[in-house]
């Protein structure tokens, strides 16, 4: 494993929400987070965007190449062997980080944020999945789903921080934030009933990262309008929130209990990202 634990330093939601998983389960966890992460410091490094186009071209390359002297991508190769994960979800995941090294970032339809999200968000959510053991398709739809709700809430919230490095992927104004968080939640709504087909003892990790990182959009729609959403400092859930929000999860514990598995709800947004990408092939 490298020295660094990067999900403990830079996820914090994430990190909160893995303290209810089994160790095992949580180095597996960390092992993803270390690989996407180190992708994503080489794209928003404040480097020459050149330098950072030929750093992430030389390790997607060493990740081709598996060249195991570099632990990240060692133990990323171990974790997809075990697995069965895809490369084709991987190679995904670094499309999408490529599409961000560019001089100017406009996204100008909804198709293209899907695809956008899928990509950088989407396919981490179904690699969690395969670390948490889903086989059922729907699930594993889901869980794209839960991680593009995850995206759409992180371009809400860094909006203002985006367009300072020429990232449009929403129109900077609150309207467009409101907008977007209602996507996202369509996104956490279908991500819910899925979660019953994660082992029992794993579940309760998956819903308090989800109901913390929702919280995310709320605390943004309590801002109001642009102006009070420029005044603020970078949103984020306090710990007593994460508290409240960790408490509210045992009523979704229960509630999964009561419900049935529902079919997939958004298969018309993966219908649109399916015209990029074929997602039947990463399953």
């Amino acid at each position: 494993m490298p020295n660094k634990n990067y999900l403990s330093i830079y996820a914090k939601s994430f990190n909160w929400a893995g303290f209810f998983l089994p160790k095992k389960i949580y180095s597996k966890c960390s092992t993803l987070y270390d690989f996407c992460r180190t992708i994503d410091n080489i794209a928003d490094d404040e480097g020459n965007l050149s330098i950072k186009k030929n750093d992430l071209s030389n390790f997607k390359n060493n990740f081709n190449n598996k060249n195991f002297k570099n632990p990240i991508i060692k133990n990323m190769w171990t974790l997809m062997d075990d697995l069965k994960i895809s490369s084709k979800i991987v190679h995904d995941l670094f499309d999408g980080v490529e599409s961000d090294l560019k001089e100017k970032v406009q996204l100008d339809s909804k198709k293209d944020l899907l695809v956008y999200s899928y990509r950088v968000a989407g396919t981490v959510g179904l690699m969690m999945a395969k670390i948490l053991n889903v086989k059922n398709q729907n699930a594993l739809k889901s869980a794209i789903d839960l991680g593009i709700a995850m995206q759409l809430t992180n371009i809400s919230r860094d909006v203002l921080e985006d367009a300072k490095n020429n990232r449009s992927y929403i129109h900077k104004n609150f309207e467009s934030i409101k907008e977007n968080l209602k996507l996202a939640d369509l996104f956490y709504k279908s991500s819910f009933s899925s979660i019953k087909e994660i082992p029992f003892r794993l579940r309760f990790s998956i819903l308090v990262a989800r109901r913390v990182y929702r919280q995310i959009g709320y605390n943004i729609l309590k801002k109001k309008n642009m102006e009070n959403f420029n005044l603020s400092k970078k949103i984020y859930v306090s710990n007593l929130s994460k508290v409240i929000q960790t408490i509210l999860a045992i009523f979704d514990m229960i509630r999964l209990l009561l419900i049935k598995s529902e079919v997939h709800l958004r298969d018309k947004e993966h219908l649109l990202i399916n015209e990029e990408i074929k997602l039947n092939e990463r399953f």
